[in-house]
């Protein structure tokens, strides 16, 4: 079986075909390789290539350091029809989303302060109140729902990763531990739950179904309800060469484009879009059901919408560059690393993020060029970074060995670590950022 074809309707883009994949896993005859996971398109087209890598949050005890890792590649393709930009499944999301997930939101305060400031303000133009409903999907530790309760609003969390609901459900914020899809909305609505709010930040690049995914959003909003989801954008991905944000857990990068396509193909309009400077440079995108009208396409939405058109993102020509722009990042920190070793100076890192795994992999930095890292989630102290076994301290290990340079792996909240750790200076210490190149701090 093929794709199957269905008219948009609404919006600039009403009347084009929009693809959606059937839901057969089996590969159509003739065709081989990856399968675009939304319009079942071959794949051909590599927009880069990481090489090899582990999985990013496999964090590693003393005891398993001499055991085989498993490596799986990390490239990344554009589909040539609707343009999403994706990685194959080599893994299973239950493999990465196991009873020992190490990521727990609250431990970023600039993260808090943007949750925070999105409960009030969202509450605000929805009229939410204590007869409404919050399901936020990808929920984690409840960093988020926590505002919305103080607001006097129920709420429900979805968080697939045991650990992480447990540690929600023990704030009193209650949170089912299940994957979502179609199976979990019918079951959810089958209790008579439908949401007026449906959040997920960060969560819809970590599906695999991305198709059931968005079809279950639809199945679990209620009528004249509304979808907000926060993701990085494809655009400041290539325009702040973010390659480090490319790892196993992330299935798919998008565009506004090509959001727009997914949600219709599953009777939703996107109909509004905030560009949010969090993660590199995120959107964050209204939805609601296909059939009400009342919320027409914003102004702000046009505008992005002319604004990628601009830069040709439904052309191939754009996606073709980014990999030799990556290659080049490589070699400036490497060089950096070198020459800073040579000199006899120090280097350790700060933080261990699914990001700071994929760059320290993909450029070969280990313990010979990179002492040691800090991070306050306090899950990873004692533990080892994957594939490269750099190991992991509390945030006092810094002031501890007075490194010359501070790496900070997390460089999306460079101003908060520069904040929280600034007494490294007293020393002369300097901190460093990778990403969208190579610079030190003054």
């Amino acid at each position: 079986m093929g794709a199957r074809a269905r008219t948009g309707v609404g919006g600039p883009m009403s009347g084009t075909p929009v693809f959606v994949a059937d839901r057969s896993d089996d590969a159509p005859e003739g065709l081989a390789g990856p399968r675009c996971r939304f319009c079942a398109s071959p794949l051909r087209r590599t927009f880069v290539d990481l090489g090899k890598s582990p999985v990013c949050e496999t964090f590693l005890l003393p005891d398993e350091l001499d055991r085989m890792e498993p490596f799986y590649p990390l490239r990344v393709y554009v589909c040539e029809r609707c343009f999403l930009v994706q990685l194959q499944e080599f893994v299973d999301p239950a493999g990465i989303f196991s009873e020992g997930y190490p990521y727990f939101s609250s431990y970023s305060d600039s993260w808090l302060d943007h949750a925070r400031n999105f409960a009030a303000t969202i509450t605000d133009r929805l009229g939410l109140g204590s007869d409404s409903l919050v399901v936020e999907l990808g929920s984690n530790d409840g960093y988020l729902l926590q505002y919305f309760q103080g607001l006097g609003i129920p709420v429900l969390g979805i968080e697939p990763a045991r650990n992480v609901a447990e540690v929600a459900n023990g704030r009193g914020i209650p949170t089912r531990p299940i994957f979502f899809g179609i199976g979990s909305a019918e079951r959810l609505r089958s209790e008579g739950i439908e949401a007026d709010l449906i959040v997920g930040n960060n969560v819809l690049a970590q599906v695999s179904d991305l198709n059931g995914f968005v079809a279950g959003m639809r199945l679990l909003l209620k009528p004249g309800g509304t979808i907000t989801l926060e993701f990085p954008h494809l655009m400041r991905l290539v325009e702040g060469n973010q390659f480090d944000t490319i790892y196993h857990e992330h299935f798919s990068y998008f565009s506004f484009s090509t959001i727009q396509q997914v949600f219709r193909a599953h009777g939703l309009a996107v109909f509004d879009v905030e560009e949010l400077p969090t993660h590199g440079g995120s959107l964050r995108v209204y939805a609601r059901h296909e059939e009400e009208s009342r919320r027409p396409l914003s102004d702000r939405a046009l505008q992005l919408i002319g604004v990628e058109e601009g830069y040709g993102m439904r052309t191939l020509d754009y996606y073709a560059a980014f990999g030799e722009r990556v290659m080049a990042t490589k070699r400036q920190l490497l060089r950096f690393l070198i020459d800073t070793k040579e000199q006899g100076r120090s280097v350790a890192g700060y933080g261990a993020p699914g990001k700071g795994n994929t760059l320290l992999n993909y450029c070969g930095i280990g313990t010979d060029l990179l002492e040691y890292t800090v991070d306050r989630n306090d899950y990873k102290w004692g533990r080892f970074t994957p594939g490269t076994h750099i190991p992991i301290h509390p945030p006092d290990r810094l002031f501890e060995t007075k490194p010359d340079y501070v790496l900070i792996l997390p460089w999306n909240l460079r101003d908060e670590v520069v904040t929280q750790m600034a007494k490294i200076r007293e020393w002369g210490g300097r901190f460093v950022v990778p990403i969208p190149q190579l610079e030190v701090l003054s």
